[in-house]
């Protein structure tokens, strides 16, 4: 069951305009969401006050320059933040996942008055969902679009179609769809949420990831203007979707981190111990502080794998400036990089949530603690393009020198 929205709670955070990565009202911020995290998940409650709060402090302008108002963070910076945010609550952290993805394509188009909008709209505090996947295309992850298309309406258009996985939608300001133009092009459109003929649902029912939002949107005779349509165009698209696919690895890292907390008060508070122990004292027990060292191990390895990943990132621009040749290569390179993360990070994930339980026994796993929720969140997050699949890609790189598919989410 769905409980109603919680009510924006009374906080003292006053934030800067936008937050940094290193400001202090930032951490406050994320000790905030980290509070409420396993009672929203346990018990189904809508995050609209957590977003609320993101949409106040700015965060979502991370990217943006300081010159356009936003805070220039660096693509460094905003994965340091996103496993800081995955450690608080990664649900609230794959919300707004599809905010980052799109403002960084914003970020590559001419400043026409029109994207400059967009971006005030970011600096101002909107958050970004995205309607992308229809079940109809028998392959996922490509982009394909069959049956979201745009109908001429006088000087613009009329959008219909269902899109399905609209992760962070539900709780967004604007929504970024793929769609058809008349010709049969694909493009984007990007309009408000609370436009008339947008229906968005949440009907998303995975035992983990629970509350992102990531359900079914109905766009039913919607009105788009000219101006709201982007054609899709090698010319604007990186070539690979690597923000996309590194933000969900940086979830798990955070993940692994909120298991390492868990664990750590686990032990400081157990009243008894195993009958088997060496120390009547929990803190004191050789094999427990054993599993909590090799949790802290796995989160600092999950945190430096994500960073290394990420600084490729930072390094594009660069590589941009050097040509098109530059760019593909030092592209490649990073999609590497942040694919092989994948399959180390997803792996430590999931033993790190497994070794919680070795840490607290059978009492760890009432329903009132829901310490299952890391494994479920974090087996839901390595769901997302199968590891099986990047490890092939990436041995045929090794092997054949193939390059990475440049679609789903490489």
């Amino acid at each position: 069951m769905i409980k109603s929205p919680e009510k924006l709670a009374d906080t003292t955070i006053q934030f800067s305009t936008p937050v940094r990565a290193n400001s202090p009202e930032l951490q406050q911020l994320f000790d905030f969401i980290a509070l409420g995290a396993s009672e929203r998940d346990r018990d189904r409650i809508l995050p609209y006050n957590v977003v609320e709060l993101i949409r106040r402090s700015r965060l979502g302008a991370l990217q943006i320059p300081v010159s356009e108002g936003g805070s220039g963070g660096t693509a460094r910076e905003l994965f340091e933040v996103v496993i800081r945010l995955g450690d608080a609550d990664p649900n609230v952290a794959h919300i707004v996942r599809n905010h980052f993805s799109v403002t960084e394509r914003i970020l590559r188009y001419e400043r026409t008055q029109r994207n400059r909008r967009w971006l005030k709209a970011v600096v101002d505090g909107a958050i970004i969902g995205v309607a992308s996947t229809e079940l109809e295309v028998k392959r996922s992850g490509g982009g394909q679009v069959v049956n979201t298309k745009l109908t001429p309406d006088g000087d613009g258009y009329r959008l219909n179609g269902t899109k399905y996985y609209s992760t962070g939608s539900l709780y967004a300001d604007l929504i970024f769809v793929r769609v058809l133009v008349p010709d049969g092009t694909k493009a984007f459109v990007l309009i408000s949420t609370s436009r008339e003929g947008i229906d968005l649902v949440d009907d998303w029912d995975g035992f983990g990831q629970r509350l992102t939002g990531t359900g079914t949107t109905t766009f039913t005779n919607v009105r788009v203007e000219a101006d709201e349509v982007i054609v899709e165009t090698d010319k604007d698209s990186p070539p690979y979707n690597i923000i996309a696919q590194l933000f969900l690895t940086a979830i798990n890292a955070g993940i692994i981190r909120s298991v390492l907390h868990d664990a750590i008060a686990l032990i400081r508070t157990r009243k008894r111990t195993f009958y088997h122990a060496v120390s009547e004292q929990a803190s004191e027990d050789p094999i427990l502080q054993q599993t909590v060292g090799q949790i802290a191990a796995n989160a600092f390895a999950a945190e430096a794998i994500v960073l290394a990943a990420a600084d490729g990132l930072d390094r594009l621009p660069a590589a941009q400036a050097q040509g098109e040749e530059a760019e593909t290569a030092a592209a490649l390179a990073t999609s590497l990089s942040a694919s092989k993360a994948k399959l180390i990070v997803d792996d430590l994930a999931l033993r790190s949530a497994t070794l919680l339980f070795e840490v607290g026994g059978a009492s760890t796993t009432k329903k009132s603690s829901n310490f299952d929720r890391h494994w479920r969140n974090a087996r839901t997050l390595s769901s997302h393009n199968p590891n099986h699949f990047k490890a092939r890609a990436i041995g045929d790189y090794e092997i054949n020198g193939t390059p990475l598919p440049q679609r789903g989410f490489f």
